[in-house]
């Protein structure tokens, strides 16, 4: 199992809100290992057959070459020519997530899918039924586990982007946790691009005005980051400084 920490130590009395982030592990390629077991522990890819295709999924094996979702076929060949390549199966995936949204729902109502291997889970006010969060989020994998056979990464936090930092983090088969007197310094070391909807354009542009890390971000005058990259400042600044009100949106919502 991957890394397992509780920050915070005390009572979920002390969270506003208790949000997981789930995201299960190579989700096609470990259905692909999960229903063929001589492709277990074997570099798989899938997608990407063609000349011009791209990898959707990589397992963890293809990972330790450096394979990643979205790579050129070509170059995924390149760096592990012994790679087994297959084909997508969407209904088999779909199948298979519609198992783990079940067993999402059995521990909160309020679940928010993102994709079919990811999706967010509103686990407040439900201590008294599962336990504290950690409780309920080691419960919550072992439970995917037993019903699928494939492995599921879990973060835990009072905020939708951090839960969804530390599930990242905690990946493969990982679970971590932290309460709300941790999250600012635990933001301010990260890299900025660890904030949801940072990409390769805003980076650069963030860059550019010396701002490296998120403690760079969150110590910049919301005025200057609002004339450098309009309304989008204002909302990355408040990320950065721990704020992040946005709900977690179930599909009766």
């Amino acid at each position: 199992m991957g890394a397992m920490q509780q920050s915070d130590g005390g009572s979920e009395a002390k969270w506003p809100r208790v949000i997981a982030h789930a995201d299960m592990d190579a989700f096609y390629a470990s259905v692909e290992q999960l229903d063929n077991p001589a492709l277990r522990g074997l570099p798989v890819v899938v997608g990407g057959k063609s000349a011009r295709g791209v990898v959707t999924s990589a397992s963890y094996e293809a990972r330790k070459f450096g394979i990643r979702s979205a790579m050129p076929s070509v170059q995924a060949r390149k760096l592990c020519p012994q790679a087994i390549f297959v084909g997508g199966r969407m209904d088999r995936y779909g199948e298979v997530s519609k198992v783990v949204r079940r067993v999402f729902e059995e521990f909160s109502p309020v679940v928010e899918p993102l994709s079919l291997d990811e999706a967010f889970i509103d686990l407040t006010g439900t201590e008294r039924v599962h336990g504290s969060a950690l409780d309920a989020a080691g419960a919550l994998k072992r439970r995917v586990t037993a019903e699928t056979g494939l492995v599921v990464s879990v973060g835990v936090a009072p905020s939708k982007m951090v839960a969804k930092i530390l599930s990242d983090l905690s990946k493969p088969d990982g679970l971590l946790s932290i309460g709300p007197g941790d999250v600012v310094p635990f933001l301010h070391g990260l890299p900025v691009e660890r904030i949801w909807g940072v990409g390769r354009v805003t980076l650069a542009r963030l860059n550019q005005f010396g701002i490296w890390t998120i403690g760079d971000l969150a110590s910049r005058e919301v005025g200057e980051l609002r004339m450098a990259l309009g309304s989008l400042g204002p909302h990355l600044h408040a990320l950065a400084s721990g704020n992040d009100p946005r709900p977690v949106v179930g599909d009766w919502q």
